[in-house]
Formats: C-alpha cells, sequence, structure tokens
C-alpha cells in the first residue's frame, strides 16, 4: 500500500483546508460506540446466526440463547462507555473482542472473507486508541482518554491502520459477492429493484474501489467509499432486517471517512495538529 504522507504533501492536500483535528477523533469515536452497541443489541433481541459461533467453543445451543443477552449488555456497556466516557482498557477490549467475533466465523464454516468484510469492527477501535497514544504503564489503560496533540507520525499510523481496514472491510464484502455469490446481497440488491445477476458485477466494483483505495488513497475516493457503505448497508433495512443491522457496521462508514479526514487535517513531516 502506498504511504498516507506523499498524498498528504500533495498539491490537492496542502490547500488551505480548515478542517478540525478533533473530527476523525470523534467519527472514530462514535463510529466504534454504534458498532458495539448494534452488536449488543442482537444480543438482547437473540440472534439465531450467532448459534454456530457459541458452537466452535462447545457450548450447546440451549446455553447459547442464554448467554446472548449477557454478551450484548457487556457490548452495549462498552460502547456506551466509549460513546461518553473513553477509556483506553474499552477500546483495548473492542479491538480484541471484535477481532475474536469476525474470526468466529471461518472457524464455524464461513469464508474468511466475512472476518475480512468486518475490519471496521476492530480497525476503527483499533486506530482511536492509537490516536489517543499507547499506555506506557498498566494504570493508563484505565484512565480517560482526554484530547492530546497528535504528531505528524502518529497521524500517518492512524492513517495507515484506516487505509488497511478500509481495503479488508472492501475487498471481504466484494469478494462475498463477486466469488462466494453470498445469496443475501441479492435479497438485498432486489430490494432497491436491482437484478439478482448484478451481484457478482458490484462485487468486482468493489474489489476495484479497494485496489485503488490501496493504490493511492484519494479523499474523493474515500468519501465515496463512505457514501457507497452507507447506501448498501442500508439495503439491510430496505430488505426488512432490523435497524441495529445497520447500526452495528458503522465502522465500515468511520474507517473511509475518517481516513479521508486524517489526509487532509495532516501536516509536513514534524508538525502537530490539536485534537
Amino acid at each position: 500500500m502506498s504511504s498516507i504522507t506523499p498524498y498528504a504533501e500533495s498539491a490537492v492536500a496542502t490547500r488551505a483546508w480548515s478542517v478540525p483535528a478533533a473530527l476523525p477523533y470523534w467519527i472514530l469515536r462514535v463510529g466504534a460506540a454504534l458498532c458495539f452497541i448494534g452488536h449488543g443489541a442482537f444480543g438482547f433481541i437473540t440472534k439465531a446466526a450467532w448459534v454456530p459461533y457459541f458452537a466452535v467453543l462447545g457450548i450447546p445451543e440451549a446455553w447459547a440463547w442464554r448467554l446472548m443477552p449477557l454478551v450484548g449488555a457487556v457490548d452495549v456497556t462498552v460502547g456506551m462507555m466509549v460513546l461518553f466516557a473513553p477509556r483506553r482498557v474499552a477500546l483495548g477490549y473492542m479491538t480484541v473482542w471484535a477481532l475474536w467475533t469476525a474470526l468466529l466465523r471461518p472457524l464455524s464454516g464461513e469464508p474468511f472473507f466475512e472476518t475480512m468484510e468486518r475490519a471496521g469492527n476492530y480497525g476503527v477501535p483499533l486506530a482511536l486508541l492509537l490516536m489517543s497514544g499507547w499506555p506506557r504503564e498498566w494504570r493508563s489503560w484505565f484512565g480517560s482518554v482526554e484530547p492530546l496533540t497528535v504528531t505528524a507520525d502518529r497521524w500517518r499510523l492512524v492513517g495507515r491502520i484506516l487505509q488497511i481496514t478500509t481495503v479488508l472491510l472492501l475487498v471481504g464484502h466484494g469478494a462475498l459477492g463477486a466469488i462466494t455469490g453470498k445469496a443475501m446481497f441479492a435479497t438485498h440488491y432486489a430490494a432497491a429493484g436491482l437484478p439478482a445477476g448484478l451481484t457478482a458485477s458490484i462485487g468486482w466494483f468493489e474489489l476495484m474501489l479497494a485496489a485503488v483505495i490501496a493504490a493511492r488513497p484519494f479523499v474523493p475516493v474515500l468519501l465515496f467509499a463512505c457514501i457507497w457503505k452507507l447506501a448498501t448497508e442500508s439495503l439491510f433495512i430496505a430488505a426488512g432486517a432490523p435497524v441495529w443491522e445497520f447500526v452495528e457496521r458503522a465502522g465500515s462508514y468511520a474507517a473511509p471517512l475518517a481516513l479521508a479526514v486524517v489526509i487532509l487535517t495532516s501536516r509536513n513531516n514534524g508538525s502537530t495538529a490539536r485534537l
């Protein structure tokens, strides 16, 4: 993947942009929170699709149904904590837990693309954790995440994480349509009045979009990717699914949007931006 820096120092990015440095911080914070709140909501209302993931750990179906509300309660609590009183320990938990739950999908027999498609779930809290500064001692994990000065090096690191996250989620979603032909996508496109035969074509388009962002994360392309994800994931609602399906994918919208703002906010090497 190309570095974030060359584009940030290009003629386009060095115009007189007046983008608040706090904006990417809040995009990531809200995105991570909504992801866990949406996911936790399914724990409360219970979701049959979760049962095979409990089975991976040897948990029988009867216990899976009982444990879902507990999992949901933890997810919602952590999401609310990050939204209103963020702690580094919560962001660390989000990153590890979201990656683990994403890995449960291929472990239960689903394509590995399902893990990639959920990169926003774990990539966004990781980016926010790195933006907030990696704790130097264990007590710092439990301290409140306060506004701080973000150096150019840290902007580049956060930008790279968000670039990788955006590419992975697009590749995962695109491959599920283009390669595996995921049946649910055809249902979604039908709800929008599109023929089912477009599933593979849309998938290849998303793979091409991911390739462009991997090679060069142009701000207009990233903004388009954000709008694209908002539109395609809203098809869950159009197809009759609970609104929480759209909410829990907030990381997929936050990653490309935050990356676009990070690029606009970044300055030349050695400079700082204050959150």
